[in-house]
């Protein structure tokens, strides 16, 4: 598909919601991509990527940002409390706050290092066992230990059940989000990025449709 059919795309899919032009932002997920199709898309021009890991991307990005300065990357895997240093460091967003160490370790380093990414409350929407993010029923509270630890808070962030309507999750954290003056919503990826966007989507994570299939690993994005 590539990179230019994507952004095409996206582009329709902001004008049949009545969005302005590039109002949504792209995210081309790099996660165990090769280098060599890395730098093929930042050649084409992007300049907003996803990782899962930080260790990956304290491989990658540096030498890369080297060659394209204004390129940026943002975390939207786990993040454990141990690596949240590296993270504030790599990383000009954060899409993965799930829990009260992990906010309370971000709020200490900011203190110490003067700034801090921006910063995406993830909701587990599906209430799935198995996945992270803050429960619906514990977003408002959570956001609210946010607010008083001064964290950035940028929006909420979702990964749909894959078995079920996405939309109904879309709905859902929009609603979230409204209801705690959040203006970000990272939600939508490769298969559903679209709809997403129909529901006031403001960061799409879009990973095998640009930079083709991984080898290595599953994840939907």
């Amino acid at each position: 598909m590539g990179l230019s059919e994507i952004r095409d795309r996206l582009a329709k899919a902001e004008a049949a919601s009545g969005r302005d032009p590039g109002s949504v932002h792209l995210i081309a997920v790099s996660k165990v991509q090769p280098d060599s199709r890395v730098l093929a898309v930042l050649e084409q021009g992007q300049r907003l990527f996803g990782e899962n890991r930080v260790q990956e991307a304290a491989g990658k990005w540096p030498e890369f940002q080297n060659i394209y300065p204004d390129a940026k990357v943002h975390l939207i895997g786990p993040l454990q409390s141990n690596k949240a240093r590296q993270a504030m460091t790599l990383f000009s967003a954060i899409h993965t706050l799930d829990r009260p160490k992990l906010a309370s370790a971000l709020a200490r380093l900011a203190q110490e290092l003067g700034t801090c990414p921006d910063l995406f409350v993830q909701v587990n929407t599906g209430e799935e066992s198995q996945k992270a993010g803050v429960a619906p029923a514990d977003t408002d509270a959570f956001v609210a230990q946010c607010r008083v630890l001064d964290l950035p808070l940028a929006g909420l962030m979702c990964i749909p059940p894959a078995e079920e309507t996405p939309s109904l999750h879309f709905a859902l954290l929009a609603k979230l989000a409204e209801r705690n003056g959040l203006a970000g919503l990272s939600m939508g990826m490769s298969a559903d990025f679209e709809e997403a966007v129909s529901f006031g989507a403001t960061h799409v994570r879009v990973g095998s449709a640009i930079f083709g299939d991984r080898t290595t690993d599953s994840d939907p994005h």
